[in-house]
């Protein structure tokens, strides 16, 4: 199998050693880089608040709780990849309570080679949710880039008494002519840092008229 070129860290939340036993040998280091084991709710939240996991793997019942408020949690706020195991005559009860919320949940008992499955569909999962962060990343920074640009036009109009498109082209002339980003100018300019002069533009020659 073929996996991605980067590796992934993964919590395993479980109280049973047996449950570890079984699934350390499904976690090669040349896929997950970082496995970090806890053995309760209360252990798993302190794991919690000093990273973040690409996936978490909830083994439920555990000794302070069942799980599945911890796998809600963890969908609603975080971008981890959340698969809770269950005895099999609760799966449609855990399925309907958390279905919504994009939780994995796998019927046990299972065999080797479904909890492989499992863990394939948490790479996919995963690798879909990185690609829908760089364009919400990329967006969010183009929305920033428009506001600093905007903020930088309006300063060189009350400063300089430019117009609007006049303002536009100075920033633009300059980021070009300084091999610097539209962001890093309009950042120079809304500090109060000096810009290239701007050059007056030739006007074409009037057309003559017949």
């Amino acid at each position: 199998m073929n996996f991605p070129e980067h590796a992934y860290s993964i919590l395993v939340v479980s109280a049973t050693e047996k449950f570890h036993t079984a699934l350390r040998p499904l976690l090669p280091p040349s896929r997950y880089h970082t496995v970090h084991w806890a053995d309760s709710v209360s252990a798993a939240k302190r794991c919690l608040l000093e990273r973040a996991f690409d996936f978490v793997v909830i083994h439920s019942p555990l000794e302070d709780d069942f799980g599945t408020d911890l796998a809600i949690d963890l969908s609603e706020g975080r971008t981890a990849v959340v698969l809770l195991t269950v005895r099999a005559e609760l799966y449609e009860e855990i399925y309907d309570k958390t279905s919504a919320y994009g939780i994995f949940v796998l019927p046990r008992p299972a065999s080797r080679q479904t909890v492989l499955c499992a863990l394939d569909w948490m790479v996919s999962m995963r690798e879909r949710l990185g690609r829908l962060e760089k364009k919400s990343q990329t967006l969010s920074e183009k929305m920033e880039e428009i506001r600093l640009v905007n903020r930088a036009k309006w300063v060189l109009i009350d400063r300089e008494g430019l117009s609007e498109a006049e303002a536009h082209r100075r920033i633009e002339k300059t980021a070009m002519d300084r091999c610097l980003s539209r962001k890093e100018i309009a950042r120079e300019i809304i500090a109060g840092g000096q810009t290239a002069p701007a050059q007056k533009e030739k006007q074409a020659p009037q057309a003559e008229t017949f």
